[in-house]
């Protein structure tokens, strides 16, 4: 309670994680938000995973079978090549655009649901950085917990 008698007072955590990716392919960080949603103690909320960059999305997918992201990353260099000669942005190499294409068909931020103090995941999902560009890059996350 807040004090007011009638309202709980909801607590906020903050924090923002690196992932080293190898080029394009889904990479798992499931544990590493498990670690935060665990260490800011909060019982029931919604835990905010938010990318922060344009040629890197985010997605929940099926983790036990890797022939899953294997066919996820193929449909989607299937879907947007890097051969359309008719991009203008390519300045930053041929993978650039095709890479903000796919980040926009995808999403850049995720909510997941905390009840007991863990996120309310299927017994098969995990949460992946899907990297869109060929070459390795650092990338940021940002995550965010409200909740009490």
């Amino acid at each position: 309670m807040n004090g007011m008698g009638d309202k709980p007072n909801p607590m906020h955590h903050a924090s923002e994680i690196t992932i080293s990716t190898q080029g394009q392919g889904l990479y798992e960080f499931t544990a590493q938000v498990e670690h935060f949603v665990r260490a800011a103690n909060v019982q029931t909320g919604l835990v905010t995973v938010f990318c922060r960059h344009t040629s890197a999305s985010l997605t929940i997918q099926e983790n036990a079978d890797p022939d899953v992201r294997a066919d996820f990353n193929e449909f989607f260099r299937r879907l947007v090549p890097e051969n359309m000669g008719w991009l203008r942005h390519t300045i930053e190499g041929p993978d650039d655009m095709p890479a903000h294409i796919k980040a926009a068909l995808t999403d850049v931020s995720l909510s997941i649901p905390v009840m007991n103090g863990r996120m309310v995941l299927g017994t098969w999902q995990g949460i992946y950085l899907f990297e869109h560009r060929s070459h390795p890059h650092e990338r940021k996350v940002a995550l965010h917990l409200c909740g009490e």
